[in-house]
């Protein structure tokens, strides 16, 4: 029986790698290198998290990642039609995957022994980090550097949490309620066009 963070796991990853490979095959990417992109937007957030927890990297201890991450490519590939018809199929899969990934990255966090400042930070290092990494390597401005409220939705799903916590709810209705927040956060904020001022430079 697969538990509530694991299933957010799993799910999160084939949420993040369609989000990578639908961005990749509007570059023109061959199949190997939508995969590429499509697992490194998965898993980059985790490594980076586990690295720093000084944990092996999750997709190192099972092939289960690697394995999702190829169903996700043949899903892309099979319903390729449909997915470039709907232009807001990139944006819903990329913000199920962030919140998922927030919750398993603060859940991590604190199995660590480490404080909830510090699982904020990891869950949205977690669900933030693979979207940058595959910015950069389609050559484009990580999403986490523009306006657009996406670190900024982590950080409140962290808080969501933390007060569930203090409220002594259940585990899994924590991580459920902090996973939506997310990704209610990215949809109302894209949406009414919510968005952090840009800091300018002297005119």
């Amino acid at each position: 029986m697969i538990d509530f963070i694991t299933a957010c796991d799993y799910l999160g990853t084939f949420a993040f790698a369609i989000s990578g490979m639908r961005l990749a095959s509007a570059k023109q990417f061959d199949w190997f290198g939508a995969y590429v992109v499509g697992l490194v937007t998965a898993v980059g957030g985790g490594t980076v998290r586990d690295i720093l927890l000084n944990a092996t990297p999750f997709w190192m201890e099972q092939p289960s990642y690697l394995i999702i991450s190829a169903l996700a490519l043949l899903y892309v590939i099979a319903f390729r039609k449909y997915l470039i018809r709907q232009n807001n199929t990139l944006f819903t899969f990329d913000a199920i995957g962030l919140g998922l990934f927030v919750v398993v990255g603060i859940s991590k966090t604190l199995a660590f022994g480490f404080p909830m400042w510090v699982a904020i930070v990891m869950g949205t290092i977690t669900g933030s980090f693979g979207g940058m990494t595959r910015d950069i390597l389609i050559n484009e401005e990580p999403l986490v550097f523009r306006k657009d409220i996406y670190a900024l939705a982590c950080v409140f799903g962290g808080i969501v949490y933390y007060i569930c916590i203090l409220l002594n709810v259940s585990d899994s209705l924590t991580q459920f309620l902090a996973a939506v927040s997310v990704f209610a956060t990215r949809v109302v904020a894209v949406k009414y066009h919510i968005s952090v001022p840009v800091l300018k430079g002297e005119e």
